[in-house]
């Protein structure tokens, strides 16, 4: 099955989005998302973003795309677990722990692996499947050949990126972009 999934930076490019077909957006909350320089949704918005989507058949992703430190997971938690409860059809995770407890404590939501995680081989994705994910977005340097051996030795969905990368190193290694440009996180 192909579904157009388009990322949303803020309200208007949601709308936009989904007025023109996609079938699923996603975006990223006040925190934790990779895109730090987009604008992102505060909690409100986040509520009128799902509920603008679901009313127009629209899925809805959250990236929480960002490794977790440890004195900031229970804020990571809260904000997936406030996006449950608004109905969010999946969340969009890098951290392998806060994936682990999101899929623990709400295990009807789909947590879907991030290209920051770097998943390159049917290996990854069989791990990624093991402990409970429902889509890997593999990283963008997968070729065709490796993402149809993938597709065809794995049970979970796969998602791959048609677009470049604008990291400047390899795909979901942000830590040296984050360095530089501050693109990744709001601080180290």
């Amino acid at each position: 099955m192909v579904e157009l999934l388009c990322p949303a930076g803020d309200f208007d490019a949601l709308k936009a989005a989904v007025q023109n077909g996609a079938d699923t957006v996603y975006f990223g909350a006040s925190l934790f998302s990779a895109r730090a320089f987009a604008n992102n949704f505060d909690n409100e918005q986040l509520e009128q973003a799902i509920n603008y989507a679901k009313l127009r058949r629209v899925k809805t992703h959250l990236t929480l795309n960002t490794l977790i430190k440890d004195e900031e997971f229970e804020d990571a938690f809260n904000i997936a677990k406030l996006a449950y409860k608004l109905g969010i059809d999946a969340i969009i995770v890098q951290d392998l722990g806060l994936a682990t407890k999101l899929i623990e404590s709400f295990p009807d939501l789909e947590i879907h692996s991030s290209t920051q995680m770097t998943t390159t081989n049917l290996e990854g994705v069989k791990q990624l499947e093991n402990i409970g994910f429902k889509r890997v977005v593999l990283s963008r340097e997968v070729s065709l050949d490796e993402i149809n051996h993938i597709c065809t030795g794995s049970n979970v969905e796969i998602e791959v990126f048609v677009h470049g990368a604008l990291c400047m190193s390899y795909s979901g290694q942000c830590l040296f972009s984050s360095m530089i440009g501050g693109r990744s996180r709001k601080s180290w």
